[in-house]
């Protein structure tokens, strides 16, 4: 296929590869030379303000030929269900709305470049987004977009061949505190007994005796189960360690100790593991280096995987220093507030770092919900928690994207405030699984 522009920029390169190579499967050649493409004589396309003859025309708005950060007004609107940006008012156009420069803003994350309100812990809220005042946070509205083009194509140009995706599906664990009670340092297990009977728990303040004299499992030591249970459907479970030094929010067992280590190898036997960059780390880059050292000499091998604790992302910093480590794919993707597709897309994609203007070949996996985000931030109970789930499997599903669920080893203890949390655990697996066969 055959697309000219007046003018082939390393943006319009980025999103038309993204939306007609991997999620359509097709090939395409860019060009700016008018007689090479009046001369073509299959399957071609125009984008920019007007067509050049009665081609396929898709009018553009401007944004992807554009250098810099620059204020946007998406003026989002309804079209055939779903919200759509950027409109455009040219009738030759064979959309109302610049399709491929509203996908662009989404996916590179263009409205966190911009200034706006933190939360407590730094970070881009959830409420800030376009996504979720315009309502569409639970909508992969690029994946939407990219099947319209499809259909588009596919009218304009019988012969041309859509490669259909696959749903996928991938449970991803943090290890943000392997044990509740165990293998803590004499300091914190004193501090531990201390806590409990200042709050009055005394059930926990015996539970920690009955863990640490070996009558009990610790309640986060949840491992086994996840075993079983990925086994069981046959899923290929990642993991992310958090490996920080003690901190207010790090606060994971010491990195030294050795069974902590041997739960590490373990885990890696079977899983791929990558690192959880700690809260202190996020513009440490020595601090994050030296997190990443940890890991890989455990595990005598290099760490290319990542998801920063508390999802504490700040564009472009954070994914550059992973870069400079070498990480190319990261998971941290996602909003803690509220579930759904923080990118609008419900598949991975290459970084594009705005600043720079340019392409990375850091890898960024969105992921669409969390067991904090259901439990803690929108109070909903575990039956509630479930039907979402389905909702949000059923988008990715609807779209052949992939679903990448977020848990900790705490919440599967099924203890606690996380009592009947393996239920919804089971009952989500249960039901991606069911979406597709796996081979």
């Amino acid at each position: 296929m055959l697309i000219f522009a007046e003018k082939i920029t390393k943006r319009l390169k980025y999103i038309f590869r993204l939306l007609l190579e991997e999620q359509l499967g097709l090939e395409f050649e860019l060009t700016s030379q008018k007689d090479k493409f009046l001369l073509f004589a299959g399957p071609k396309f125009s984008y920019g303000d007007q067509p050049l003859g009665d081609e396929l025309f898709f009018a553009s708005k401007g944004l992807l030929f554009e250098i810099g950060i620059k204020s946007q007004e998406p003026a989002y609107f309804d079209f055939e269900g779903n919200k759509s940006c950027f409109p455009v008012y040219n009738k030759s156009s064979a959309l109302p709305f610049d399709i491929f420069a509203a996908s662009f803003y989404l996916v590179t994350r263009f409205e966190e470049y911009l200034p706006h309100i933190k939360d407590e812990y730094g970070r881009f809220q959830a409420t800030e987004s376009d996504a979720y005042k315009h309502h569409f946070l639970q909508k992969p509205l690029v994946n939407i977009w990219a099947q319209k083009i499809g259909k588009i194509l596919s009218s304009r140009f019988p012969e041309i061949v859509i490669k259909p995706k696959q749903f996928r599906f991938i449970p991803t664990i943090d290890i943000d505190s392997a044990y509740a009670f165990r293998l803590k340092g004499l300091i914190r297990i004193i501090g531990g007994f201390f806590k409990s009977l200042a709050g009055g728990d005394f059930e926990e303040f015996h539970q920690r005796i009955r863990v640490l004299f070996g009558k009990e499992k610790d309640p986060f030591d949840t491992f086994d189960y996840q075993l079983e249970i990925h086994n069981k459907y046959n899923l290929e479970p990642k993991y992310f360690l958090l490996l920080a030094n003690y901190a207010q929010y790090d606060k994971n067992i010491p990195v030294h100790n050795r069974q902590f280590q041997i739960l590490i190898k373990t885990l890696a036997d079977y899983a791929v593991v990558g690192i959880h960059p700690s809260f202190e780390s996020n513009n440490r880059l020595a601090t994050l280096r030296e997190e990443v050292n940890r890991l890989s000499k455990i595990l005598n091998r290099p760490i290319t995987m990542s998801r920063q604790h508390f999802l504490k992302l700040s564009l472009p910093e954070t994914y550059r220093n992973l870069i400079s480590l070498d990480i190319t794919d990261d998971y941290s993707m996602g909003f803690a507030f509220d579930p759904g597709f923080r990118a609008g897309i419900a598949d991975s994609f290459t970084f594009y770092d705005l600043d720079l203007e340019s392409e990375t070949n850091l890898r960024i996996h969105p992921f669409t919900v969390m067991d904090g985000t259901l439990r803690d931030y929108k109070n909903l109970n575990a039956k509630d928690s479930i039907d979402m789930i389905k909702k949000l499997i059923d988008e990715v599903k609807a779209v052949n994207g992939t679903f990448i669920s977020l848990w900790h080893n705490e919440s599967l203890s099924d203890q606690k405030r996380w009592t009947g949390w393996r239920e919804v655990y089971e009952e989500m697996i249960s039901y991606a699984t069911a979406q597709y066969t796996w081979t």
